[in-house]
This record gives C-alpha cells, sequence and structure tokens, in this order.
C-alpha cells in the first residue's frame, strides 16, 4: 500500500510538471507568440544570431521541441536555410538545458508569490496580461512540482526493489539509456526527465556514471517527438527534425562509453552532487553545440542527400473544400488558411528577390515567375469559392469576414505582380548590367527589404487573429516606411548632387526599388483597415491624430 501511494505522489508530481511546461508554452504563445515567430525568422541571417534566436525562443517557451517545430516550418517556406536551422536547434538543446539548470538552484520557494502575480494577470481583461498569467502560472506550477518530486522520492531510498532495478540498470547502460530515452519521448519533454533524474539523484540511489547515462537518454528522447511530428510533412522540414535527431543520437552513441569518466570529472569538479544530472545535460549540450557547429553545413547536404525532395505540387488550392460550403464559417476558415498560403508565397517571392539582391545571384529570381502565377491562380480560386457562399446565406460578421479574405487575396496579388515586373526586373538589371549601389544606397534599401519582408509576417497574423494592437501597430509602421521611403531619396538625391558616380549608375533603378517596395508596404498594411475601421480609429486610410 505504501509503494502504491508513492508511485501515485511521483506521478501525480511529474504530471503537475508537464502541464506546467504546457501552460508556460500556451500563455507565452499567446502573448508573445507573433513576436517569438519574427524575432526566430528574423534572427537567422548569421551563425551566431540562430545560436541566440534557438536559445530564447526555447528559454521562453520552456520547449525545444516548440522551437524545432517552428523553425523546420520557416525551411519549409524558405525563411530560414537550413544549416542555419540547424544551428537554431543547438541553440535550443542548449536553451532547455540552461532552464533546467536554473529550475535546479532552489528557487521553488518562490513559487507561491509567482502564482499570485499569475493569478491577478490572468483575471485582468488585456489579453496579453491573461496569457502572460498563464505563463507565471506554469512556472509556479513548475517548481510546486519540483518540491513535490522531491517529497516523492524520499521513501525511495529504504526500497529494496529500486535498490534492486537501479543496480540492474548500473549493469546496463544501453538498457538505462533506452528506458530514458523512451521516457522523454513519451512525455515530449527532455526537461521533465531530466527533472525527474535530478530528483532520483537526490536521494543517493544513482551513480554518477549511470546519472549520466540516463541524461543523454532524456536529452536523444526529447529530439524524437518533432521527429514523428514532421513525418507527413514536407522533405524541407523533416531534413531539420532529422537532422537534429542524427546530432544528439551521434553525440550520445560517443558519450555513452565515456559516462563513467564523465560523472567522475563532474563530482570532482566540486559541484554540488545532487545538481550532477543538470551539470550533465548543460555540459553535454554546450560540448556538442561547439563540436557540430562547424559541420552545420556538411549535415545539411548529408540530409538532403538522405530525404529526397518532394514531388512538384500542381500548384492548386489545398484547402477550398467545396462540401463546406453550406457551412459558412467552415467555408471562411478554409478560404482563410489559403490566403495564407498565397501570403506564405508572398513571403517566398520577397526573400527570394532579397537573397538576389543581396548576393548579385540571378539564380533565386527562376523560381518567382512560376510562384507568381501559383498567387494567381490561387487568390482566383479563393475569391470564386468565397463568392460561392453569396449574401443571403451569411450574417453580418460573416459577410464582412469574406470581404476581409477576397480583400486580402487581392492585395496579395497585387504585391505578386509588383515583384515579378517590378523587383524582378530590376534586380536582374543591376545584376546584368554589372551595377553596384553606394555603400549608403545598398543599406538604405537592404533595411527596407528586411521591414517589408517583417511587416509581412505581422499581416499574416492579423489576418488570422485580428488583433488590434498588431492592426495598430502596423498602420504606425507605414509611417516609418513612408519616412524611409522620403529619407533614402533624400540622400540619394544628395548624392547625386555630390556626383558620385556609383549614384549617377543606380539613379532609376534605386529610386525604382524605393517606389516599389513602399507600394508593396501599403498593400501589407491594407489588412489592419478593416480593423482600425470598426474600432473608429480610422480616417481615410490615416489614424486620428488625437489617438495616443
Amino acid at each position: 500500500m505504501e509503494s502504491t501511494i508513492v508511485m501515485i505522489n511521483l506521478f501525480g508530481a511529474v504530471a503537475l510538471l508537464l502541464f506546467g511546461l504546457a501552460q508556460v508554452k500556451d500563455g507565452v504563445s499567446r502573448a508573445f507568440g507573433a513576436r517569438l515567430r519574427t524575432g526566430l525568422a528574423t534572427g537567422t541571417r548569421g551563425s551566431v544570431r540562430s545560436f541566440v534566436s534557438g536559445f530564447v525562443a526555447t528559454v521562453a517557451l520552456q520547449s525545444s521541441t516548440a522551437t524545432a517545430l517552428m523553425i523546420a516550418s520557416f525551411v519549409e517556406r524558405d525563411l530560414v536555410a537550413p544549416q542555419m536551422a540547424q544551428i537554431v536547434l543547438l541553440g535550443a538543446n542548449v536553451g532547455t538545458a540552461v532552464t533546467a539548470w536554473i529550475v535546479a538552484t532552489g528557487i521553488h520557494w518562490l513559487s507561491p508569490l509567482i502564482l499570485l502575480i499569475g493569478i491577478v494577470l490572468y483575471r485582468r481583461s488585456s489579453s496579453t496580461q491573461q496569457a502572460a498569467g498563464t505563463a507565471l502560472i506554469g512556472i509556479a506550477l513548475m517548481l510546486l512540482s519540483l518540491n513535490l518530486l522531491s517529497l516523492a522520492t524520499e521513501p525511495m531510498r529504504q526500497s529494496p526493489a529500486l535498490a534492486a532495478f537501479i543496480a540492474l540498470l548500473d549493469g546496463a547502460w544501453p538498457v538505462a539509456l533506452i528506458l530514458s530515452t523512451a521516457l522523454a519521448f513519451v512525455s515530449s519533454s527532455s526537461l521533465a526527465v531530466v527533472v525527474l533524474i535530478l530528483s532520483l539523484a537526490s536521494t543517493g540511489i544513482l551513480s554518477a556514471g549511470l546519472t549520466v547515462v540516463l541524461v543523454l537518454g532524456a536529452n536523444l528522447g526529447g529530439a524524437i517527438p518533432p521527429v514523428m511530428a514532421t513525418l507527413s510533412g514536407p522533405a524541407t522540414a523533416r531534413r531539420v527534425t532529422l537532422g537534429n535527431l542524427i546530432v544528439r543520437a551521434i553525440g550520445c552513441l560517443v558519450a555513452l562509453p565515456l559516462a563513467g569518466y564523465l560523472g567522475a570529472l563532474l563530482q570532482d569538479a566540486s559541484l554540488s552532487p545532487a545538481k550532477l544530472p543538470v551539470d550533465a545535460h548543460l555540459l553535454f549540450n554546450v560540448v556538442l553545440a561547439l563540436v557540430a557547429w562547424p559541420f552545420s553545413p556538411l549535415l545539411s547536404r548529408t540530409m538532403r542527400r538522405l530525404v529526397p525532395s518532394d514531388p512538384q505540387p500542381d500548384g492548386g488550392p489545398k484547402f477550398l473544400d467545396e462540401q463546406a460550403l453550406s457551412t459558412p464559417v467552415v467555408a471562411l476558415a478554409s478560404a482563410t488558411r489559403e490566403v495564407l498560403a498565397v501570403g506564405d508565397l508572398i513571403e517566398r517571392m520577397l526573400i527570394r528577390a532579397e537573397n538576389a539582391f543581396n548576393n548579385n545571384d540571378l539564380s533565386p529570381l527562376k523560381e518567382i515567375a512560376t510562384l507568381e502565377k501559383q498567387v494567381d491562380r490561387l487568390q482566383q480560386e479563393v475569391k470564386i469559392y468565397v463568392s460561392k457562399l453569396g449574401r443571403a446565406g451569411l450574417d453580418d460578421a460573416e459577410g464582412r469576414r469574406s470581404i476581409v479574405i477576397i480583400d486580402y487575396a487581392i492585395n496579395l496579388e497585387h504585391i505578386g505582380d509588383i515583384v515579378e515586373k517590378g523587383l524582378t526586373e530590376q534586380i536582374a538589371k543591376k545584376i546584368g548590367q554589372g551595377l553596384a549601389f553606394s555603400a549608403d544606397g545598398y543599406q538604405e534599401l537592404k533595411s527596407l527589404f528586411n521591414l517589408t519582408i517583417d511587416n509581412l509576417r505581422v499581416a499574416q497574423t492579423i489576418f488570422v487573429t485580428r488583433d488590434f494592437k498588431l492592426a495598430r501597430q502596423l498602420m504606425e509602421v507605414k509611417v516609418d516606411v513612408r519616412r524611409l521611403e522620403k529619407q533614402s531619396s533624400e540622400r540619394h538625391l544628395e548624392r547625386l548632387r555630390d556626383g558620385r558616380l556609383d549614384s549617377l549608375q543606380t539613379s532609376s533603378l534605386h529610386l525604382d526599388m524605393l517606389r516599389d517596395l513602399k507600394r508593396i508596404n501599403a498593400h501589407i498594411v491594407s489588412v489592419a483597415y478593416p480593423i482600425l475601421d470598426e474600432s473608429g480609429l480610422l480616417i481615410e486610410s490615416r489614424l486620428r491624430s488625437s489617438v495616443q
């Protein structure tokens, strides 16, 4: 009977830990999800920034699995290079290890205070504050679960059955590795398993070598859920998650025979024996990141060979279900998903144009015409699909939503035309004639390119969530774009007056690209108009000046 109570307490504490992790992920995603996604996508333009982006995202979300799935979706849409994605996941792995190390520092006494603050925020009217409150409640439950785990594992010190089982595992490290891997896979959380190992190690029943082996298994098992989640996804996403699993598997296989030496080394380093699991967890991931980082290009090439590319789709709609037309809510949701796919195509076009511009390489431009044809076809299909709903069977809210969907699809199609017939031709002319912008002119255009892509990502989020604050923020960015375009034009004219040859040669290209990027941003910002108009904050497409 006593052993049953111990197991119930143990499983209950683990369940509370997993629930706390889920609450943190949910709260942070709702409060800062758009910013995290934008930061993760824009923070991968260099190796160090990629590593830091993965680290920060994982510490915030408390889930390397969530970071892996997010970055895999970005690779799928060509927002992040596969090589950078692998580095992001190395940062994510270290982020998980640092989180476990912080949790083990003995701050569980703060859980009542954090819980109180979380409850207060959760009861506020602001959705952002409610989401932040949810995240704080999750953190408090995580810390509370650590205390419960410690109490639950305390009776195990005197358990002969557990001592015999631990002795069996200590004599069969591969079995221990598999067991720990399975636990991390089933729980979808390497952090939860490491915390459980931490609680068991605090009782003194685990040897240093076995502790290291169990931590290795937790690391390996934590890399499996993203692979399973992307099995039905595109090849580009599967390559990222499978590559991360391979890196961890190689690291575990190399470290497994050395587990005894590593455990003894950590003990001899005058570190707290009770914190050995989190120290081993952090050391493993830091060393793995340092070793694997230089091989990320090789890993990306290897994954392209191991995972063949998907057959090219016909470019037709994926979500427009004719049978859903009898249910307007479902039909409008399907149309929304299809328009989001159009937005993803536009983003790919902009990124290809930007890559060609930055690298003086014509090859990224070759796919733009094909992507534009897909955009034209899909936006036409969306308009036909939504028009079949008619006005008779829709209430006022559904009628307004149908108009918003069609308007956004049309604006995206206009952006595609500008990219194909404007930016693409201008960049091709620059590369073909061997022209070079002045250093100042190049930086001005590059900054506006980056801002345009960031604005499109925000617009995609607004289109789905109808978030008022994001809509207002995007509307205010329109003023920034206008200011950047004006300042760049004025500086360009100053360089012309100064007689700078590089500015003279590229004058028309510079001004044309500024004009087209400004036009694209105008179409992007249009997604915010209906939301602000409903709130009475829009007068002739401008924000009221009296609103702060």
